[in-house]
């Protein structure tokens, strides 16, 4: 354990230095330039980022993955761009990745991760990356109806308002959109703008700052005007009656000032667009010329503006309807009651049966006793319009061959899964002679007497209309019978299949495969000696004779017994190839604590774990463990047989400033010039001291706090020189040092 201590604490000290990746030139493409923003399509999505990496290498297995944030530049939930697992001893290469399709933002960031050891490097610079599936012109129109108007302009009357949007875009509402008025950018981002104010409307669908332009979406324009509503309206009532030959005109209210008048019936133009026309005459004499009829206004004066509308009846038209179903099956020395309705002033009513009028039978209700064909006929006796007789739809009375039942399952219901079930009778059908149904149910549920059958033979005390069936020794198949006079129907059969009441378990005395620990072995909580039963790996049958079994592979365990109607399914178990990642940490390995506080991480995923001071000692047994002190531990994390050691560092915050004076006189008191963790001891950081005239006398990475090596290099009292400490030759801290003696 002190060994595993020791290597680990030696890695750390030249461990992997992961760049941020920058946008590279695409070699495909003329020209040298990196890209500055990703406006990829269908036609073209190929771009490329540069990373580099400083020594030592990663191991061979180690994969560089390439992952994109959110478009805030937040790495929540990353996505994978790229990965390459052949770039481990080269420390400059591209990677080469295709914008996702629902990338839309301005602030993407890459960053690159390796795999072993898992390291992030830092996040790139913040692009605007878009996919552009959608480039073609749009087209705007009132509520997207599609109809652009004639000149594309709309005006709008007294007031009001107008909503323009897109008709020839799919999923419309999954875009940001830009609307302009005249040529000025508005705040509205949705699929639609509700406008009053005149100007010329178009919009363009929001790629960003970049993407919008190249994506060519920019609409057509549609100018709204504005100007005052005249009121039109036609006199009179608006709902009246005519019969045929009447005569009567519509008149408009307004007239006299060089309007152009279009009329309308039913929203087709019958009369205009001409001007001074403020008249229409009403044609009673062609078939349907009732109707709702409108009166629309256009001119130099007022606004293009449509009245209200007026409904002209005809008197002399009427409905007939029939008030019970079309065909009815009438049992013997049954009775039963035709109904129609009519919307005749005053109606006359006379039944037929089998064509021939019934004699006496002159209400708009029937009762009857017999079988055949029937309906009624209406008159119009009122009015001042004389019209012909109107037969209402025929309804077919007829006597019964047989009847039949129709039985379901009440809810959802599946074989084997479902635990109870209750089945219904659902409709009864009476059968006629020619083979024809006809549902009635509601008529003659209550009159059958009922047995429901199970496997063909009657089940005692079941003669409701539904049955509950809760026991899988109960299984088999079901059917209803009924009787009603001298009738007796039979339903169709439901098969009814449920699982036995055994709970079926398997265990396992290990979840994780790894080299060197017992099998894993998985045992049955039910006796398999006298069942038929099969064992199965990822839905896969791997084993029906053998009542214990051992994994060899990951994969997802399960036992299946088959004796029973429905098989018996037991639990998943599963297994998984043993793998470092198995163990997380809620903290970073490298635990930098203020002195004085307490730093906790915590792990997950192991079965239990183990923390070890430098010293081997035992700190606790927790899945955390709270750190107080610098120096390295050791976390041990089992997993049944497996284990995972993971070597924690905990250093303390720098809480001083750089000293820009040392008293190097050997009394061992502020001798040496100190520098934060920070900066020393970091292989990376260049600490550089010249003189006062500016030659370099010390220069050292990793500098271990040892400076002045001795006090006999001062030869004044007081000297000054002068320091800077950089990384990877960009400055970090520069000033000066005063040494008293």
């Amino acid at each position: 354990m002190v060994f595993a201590t020791v290597m680990f604490a030696a890695n750390t000290l030249n461990a992997q230095v992961l760049n941020k990746p920058v946008a590279a030139d695409n070699p495909n493409l003329a020209g040298n330039s990196a890209w500055t923003a990703a406006c990829a399509s269908e036609s073209f999505n190929e771009y490329f980022v540069n990373f580099t990496w400083n020594p030592p290498l990663v191991a061979p297995d180690n994969d560089f993955v390439l992952e994109l944030s959110d478009s805030n530049g937040n790495f929540g939930s990353p996505v994978e761009l790229a990965r390459v697992s052949d770039k481990n001893t080269s420390f400059d290469f591209e990677f080469e990745f295709a914008v996702p399709t629902d990338v839309r933002g301005e602030s993407y960031k890459m960053r690159v991760r390796s795999t072993n050891p898992a390291k992030t490097s830092p996040p790139s610079d913040a692009y605007p990356m878009h996919y552009v599936d959608y480039s073609s012109p749009l087209l705007i129109s009132q509520d997207g109806s599609g109809d652009i108007p004639p000149g594309g302009g709309i005006q709008l009357c007294g007031g009001g308002d107008i909503t323009l949007e897109p008709h020839n875009i799919p999923n419309a509402d999954t875009y940001i959109y830009n609307w302009y008025r005249s040529g000025t950018l508005l705040a509205e981002k949705g699929a639609s703008i509700t406008v009053s104010t005149p100007g010329m409307y178009y919009v363009e669908l929001d790629y960003g700052s970049v993407c919008s332009g190249s994506a060519n979406t920019l609409s057509n324009t549609i100018e709204i005007t504005t100007g005052t509503s005249s009121g039109i309206a036609i006199n009179g009532s608006d709902d009246f009656g005519l019969c045929v030959g009447d005569t009567r005109q519509l008149e408009a209210s307004i007239s006299g000032m060089g309007l152009t008048y279009t009329w309308f019936k039913d929203g087709s133009i019958v009369a205009g667009p001409t001007l001074e026309q403020s008249t229409y005459n009403v044609n009673t004499g062609s078939a349907g010329f009732e109707g709702v009829y409108e009166v629309e206004i256009d001119g130099p004066s007022a606004c293009l503006e449509r009245s209200a509308s007026v409904t002209i009846r005809n008197l002399g038209d009427f409905e007939v309807d029939r008030q019970n179903e079309a065909s009815i099956v009438l049992l013997p020395s049954q009775t039963t009651t035709l109904s129609s309705s009519s919307t005749a002033a005053t109606p006359y009513y006379q039944w037929y049966k089998d064509g021939a009028p019934i004699a006496d039978a002159t209400s708009s209700t029937l009762e009857i006793s017999e079988t055949g064909n029937y309906f009624v006929r209406v008159t119009e006796t009122g009015g001042g319009c004389a019209s012909s007789p109107i037969d209402s739809e025929t309804t077919t009375v007829e006597a019964p061959e047989s009847f039949e039942f129709v039985v379901e399952y009440v809810g959802a219901y599946s074989s084997c899964q479902t635990a109870g079930v209750t089945l219904n009778l659902l409709r009864i059908n009476a059968v006629s002679d020619t083979g024809s149904r006809t549902d009635v149910t509601s008529e003659l549920e209550g009159s059958f007497v009922y047995q429901w059958m199970h496997d063909g033979t009657p089940i005692s005390g079941e003669t409701s209309r539904t049955i509950t069936i809760n026991d899988f020794e109960n299984n088999g198949g079901y059917s209803l019978e009924g009787t009603v006079g001298a009738f007796t129907a039979a339903s169709n059969d439901l098969d009814v299949v449920m699982s036995t009441s055994t709970s079926l378990a398997i265990t396992s005395n290990g979840t994780v495969l790894c080299e060197g620990a017992d099998p894993i072995r998985f045992d049955s909580s039910e006796s398999l000696s006298d069942e038929t039963f099969e064992w199965l790996k990822d839905g896969v049958v791997i084993d029906t004779s053998t009542e214990s079994i051992t994994a060899a592979e990951a994969g997802v365990y399960q036992l299946r017994i088959l004796t029973h109607d429905c098989p018996i399914v037991s639990n998943e178990i599963t297994i998984n190839t043993f793998d470092e990642s198995l163990l997380s940490l809620d903290q970073a390995e490298e635990l930098v604590i203020v002195e004085g506080e307490t730093g906790t991480i915590t792990a997950s995923g192991a079965e239990s774990y183990q923390w070890f001071d430098a010293d081997n000692n035992l700190l606790g047994s927790l899945d955390s463990y709270g750190f107080q002190d610098e120096g390295e531990y050791l976390l041990v994390a089992s997993f049944g047989n497996c284990t995972i050691n993971r070597v924690i560092t905990v250093t303390y915050r720098d809480m001083f400033a750089i000293p820009n004076v040392i008293t190097a006189n050997g009394d061992g008191i502020n001798d040496l010039w100190v520098l934060p963790n920070s900066y020393s001891r970091q292989d990376d950081v260049l600490v550089t001291i010249y003189d006062e005239r500016g030659k370099e006398v010390f220069s050292q990475t990793n500098y271990e706090n040892n400076w002045p090596e001795s006090t006999t290099q001062f030869n004044k009292l007081n000297m000054i020189f002068y320091y800077k400490v950089t990384r990877e030759g960009e400055s970090l801290k520069q000033g000066t040092i005063t040494v008293i003696r």
